[in-house]
């Protein structure tokens, strides 16, 4: 490149470098959002791989769902090691001081658990001496919430314990898993262990520390057949962090989509830009060919001047993505397992500097082709128009090319896998063609069917749609996809939370369930509900069981079988009820439901007819109708043939059972009840739940409104951090209108001029391009909603597996606001051109 087309890229820009200065703003919002996301993505790979046994919080673990069996308590005291052990359940936390109840999650420890990371207590010395005092810590969420401090007294079960401090934080446990399922820590020996009987769910562990810098990952593939043999499972450090890593990796990449959304929408800001910047530099352009200098020349000048536009928006983007970066951890602190550390990623920076350059070029290589055709005779004859062969022109094909693979391989890049990118990729041409194929469908149909009749200033305001250099595309583009995105992420939030709301509070839905009620408790309970006046809705006996064989083939068999695809339906316990009919939330789609057994068939070993879950049955067992099944129920063995399929909907609330036995069979196995109710209100609830949590301490009980809350709360959260990265695209957008308005200035002064010597007047011209905003801003709007829309019922359809359940109050809200704020912007932008005096058009002078 020589010299003189680098001064006359310098010099060329002077009088319009304002001009390219808003352009700029367009990309620099899309480069901060890449070089933030990516940066706190480097972050937080770094603290995971730093803090990975604060993530487990020891160097190996074991867990099963009952207490360990003999061969895996000698292979426990083989190992050695510093040990600590846990047992977890869920259980009714009792608080005397208000007489109030909630449902907990009870952490009963033994030993020096965690061995890595901090735990936080208020008091700092609580966590030393809750387990030496018999008391317990308390979740600060749960003792907010029923407004206890530490000094009061917590009832678990049938015993009482001193709430000896706060539980601030623990390792391996985020916020926001507090919020929706509180924890309760006591010591081991202080459980009231009739909590841990029959029926009852628990999750025993033991953690061990090595100070012998032994093999973890060797000793566990070591141990894993003789784990699998009794169902134990199994975790070292680099697995927990490798979750962690996975699951906030996919977070981080999804965010990163964002940010490559709104990188997008800039580069169509800077194509339009440029192309408008183009048009009006036609006349100099001309002059140039005029004094000599080549097309290729004059193409590289512009070529220049597109460079650096976009090294300095990608270096002013990514001063601001380091800023945002420092913001994110903060902003997804209730998220995150350990705080992450801020460090300055150049990786993340030196792609943000590289993609903004590169971006911005390619998407001004389209517009900057023109440069190319423009003819010496532009300089003497107005109506002399560039020529460059149209399509014609291979260059152009080569520009589509390069477009298409760039936008292709970032996707890739973003994106855990190049499928996953790929489909990326063809969503956002879905999305764009769709806004495309609209903004195309309007300009034509306006022209095609214009309305003749309407008063003048909508005719005028209407007609400007497609009238020359119109930003009818680019606008439809930027403010439909930002609209897209940010009603898309509300919707679905809002859709989520009323399939609970409708799930729950629907009238005649029970709306509190009574889980691990024993057969000697059960005229008790119902005489307790029907004294506070609550309906009995149902009485559902759970019989738990695990699979034996399936298809003759045992589970043993299946195991040691490398060619078999073992899922845990195999390996899974089953709770099981009995009954011969199908309950509201089931659709039997194939057989019919067994009818009661007569005699005595776990005597007899004959088969006996089931019905079963279909998605279980078809994607996780590979089983079909007449397949014989073989449960252990408790000990015994039961062989089972499918008689009928059934479709269960989950969403619904009731019990709800992957296996169906027919009455006649079960009866006297050892087994719980599930009881249904539903109370008028909450303080009705509290009121039950406290006097049954007193008379009947194993009993848990699951309040729907309750439930309701938390997940509200937990929607409020995440959706506050989804909107705060969205945003960057509905402002990249607002900016990339704004640029539009701007750089179409000296046409609507030309416009002010010609209607004011044909007598408009101000309130005229000012009616005009209201109008034709309000277009603008109102069709963006419409196509960007019912996009969202769309997306939002394919999305609670096909991956929430719910009732799509439209807010569209809030679709109207986002269209009111949309439409106003393109009005506004539209015509704040426009102020002034209607006060340009005659001569100054006709002068051509630059607005």
């Amino acid at each position: 490149m020589s010299l003189f087309v680098l001064q006359m890229a310098w010099r060329d820009s002077r009088g319009s470098r304002r001009r390219l200065a808003l352009y700029l703003s367009a990309m620099v919002l899309g480069v901060a959002a890449l070089v933030a996301i990516q940066g706190f993505g480097e972050n937080l790979e770094y603290t995971v791989d730093a803090e990975a046994k604060t993530l487990l919080g020891a160097d190996f673990s074991l867990e099963s769902d009952r207490p360990f069996p003999d061969p895996i308590e000698a292979i426990i005291d083989s190992l050695g090691g510093a040990q600590s052990r846990r047992v977890s359940f869920a259980s009714m936390a009792l608080f005397p001081k208000n007489d109030r109840t909630r449902l907990a999650t009870v952490r009963a420890t033994e030993g020096g658990y965690p061995f890595y990371g901090e735990v936080v207590t208020r008091p700092r010395e609580a966590v030393d001496i809750y387990r030496e005092n018999g008391s317990a810590l308390v979740d600060g969420t749960l003792l907010k919430q029923f407004g206890a401090e530490v000094g009061d007294s917590i009832q678990i079960g049938r015993r009482s314990y001193r709430i000896e401090g706060e539980l601030v934080k623990m390792p391996r446990e985020s916020s926001i898993v507090s919020s929706i399922s509180p924890r309760v820590y006591i010591p081991q020996s202080e459980l009231d262990t009739t909590l841990l009987g029959r029926g009852s769910r628990a999750e025993y562990e033991v953690y061990f520390k090595f100070d012998d810098g032994r093999d973890v990952e060797a000793m566990e593939e070591k141990l894993d057949p003789t784990l699998d043999e009794y169902d134990v499972g199994s975790d070292t450090v680099e697995e927990a962090a490798g979750n962690w890593r996975e699951g906030l990796g996919n977070l981080y990449r999804f965010l990163s989509l964002v940010g490559f959304v709104a990188l997008l929408l800039g580069s169509l800001g800077v194509a339009s830009a440029v192309h408008v910047y183009v048009r009006r530099r036609i006349e100099s352009i001309a002059v140039l060919r005029c004094l000599g200098a080549a097309g290729g020349q004059t193409f590289q000048i512009y070529l220049v001047q597109a460079a650096v536009l976009g090294l300095i928006g990608a270096v002013v983007g990514s001063a601001i993505g380091i800023g945002i970066q420092m913001l994110v951890p903060s902003l997804l602190a209730d998220f995150l397992p350990v705080p992450v550390e801020f460090f300055l990623s150049w990786r993340a920076i030196l792609m943000g500097l590289g993609i903004g350059v590169g971006v911005t070029l390619l998407f001004a290589l389209w517009p900057l082709l023109e440069v190319r055709g423009v003819s010496p005779m532009r300089a003497l004859r107005a109506n002399v128009e560039p020529t460059t062969g149209g399509w014609r022109d291979p260059l152009r094909w080569a520009v589509v090319g390069a477009i298409a693979t760039g936008v292709i391989g970032f996707a890739i890049l973003q994106a855990p896998t190049w499928q996953v990118g790929l489909g990326y990729a063809g969503s956002l041409v879905v999305v764009f063609g769709l806004l495309a194929g609209v903004a195309w469908a309007i300009v034509r149909g306006v022209q095609r069917y214009f309305p003749s009749g309407w008063a003048y200033p909508w005719r005028q305001g209407l007609a400007n749609l497609y009238r020359p250099q119109n930003q009818t595309m680019v606008l439809m583009l930027s403010l439909g996809l930002g609209t897209f995105l940010i009603t898309t992420l509300f919707l679905v939030q809002q859709t989520l939370i009323e399939q609970i709301r409708v799930t729950g509070g629907e009238e005649g839905r029970p709306n509190l369930v009574l889980w691990d009620v024993q057969p000697d408790q059960l005229s008790g309970v119902d005489s307790l509900l029907r004294a506070n006046e609550l309906p009995v809705m149902e009485k559902t006996p759970i019989v738990t069981m695990s699979l034996s064989s399936v298809k003759g083939r045992t589970i043993d068999e299946l195991r040691a079988d490398s060619t078999f695809d073992m899922t845990f339906a195999h390996t899974r316990e089953y709770r099981v009820t009995y009954r011969s009919e199908t309950s509201p939330s089931e659709t039997l789609i194939e057989g019919t439901m067994p009818d009661s057994v007569q005699g005595d068939p776990l005597r007899t070993g004959e088969p006996v007819s089931v019905s079963i879950e279909a998605e279980i049955a078809n994607e996780e067992l590979n089983v079909a109708m007449g397949d014989t099944l073989t449960f252990d129920v408790q000990g015994v063995p039961v062989t089972t043939v499918i008689s009928s399929i059934r479709e269960v909907d989950w969403q619904r609330i009731g019990t709800n059972f992957f296996v169906v036995f027919p009455p006649g069979v079960l009866e006297r196995a050892p087994q719980i009840y599930a009881v249904l109710s539903r109370a008028p209100n909450e303080d009705v609830s509290a009121s039950v739940q406290s006097n049954l949590v007193q008379a009947y301490p194993n009993v848990s009980a699951i309040d729907l409104s309750l439930v309701l809350s938390t997940f509200d709360q937990l929607f409020q959260k995440l959706s506050f951090v989804i909107r705060f990265m969205a945003l960057f695209s509905i402002a990249t957008g607002l900016i990339v209108l704004i640029s539009a308005v701007v750089v179409s200035r000296s046409e609507r002064a030309q416009e002010s001029v010609l209607l004011k010597t044909l007598g408009a007047s101000r309130s005229t011209v000012f009616q005009i391009t209201a109008i034709e905003y309000l277009f603008l801003g109102a069709f963006a709007a419409l196509t960007g909603l019912v996009l969202s829309v769309g997306a939002t019922w394919a999305l609670a359809t096909f991956v929430f597996e719910g009732p799509f359940v439209p807010d569209f109050f809030a679709v109207a809200g986002a269209f009111v606001i949309v439409t106003a704020l393109t009005v506004g912007i539209g015509l704040l932008n426009s102020r002034g051109v209607y006060d340009r005096p005659p001569m100054d058009v006709l002068r051509a002078a630059e607005v």
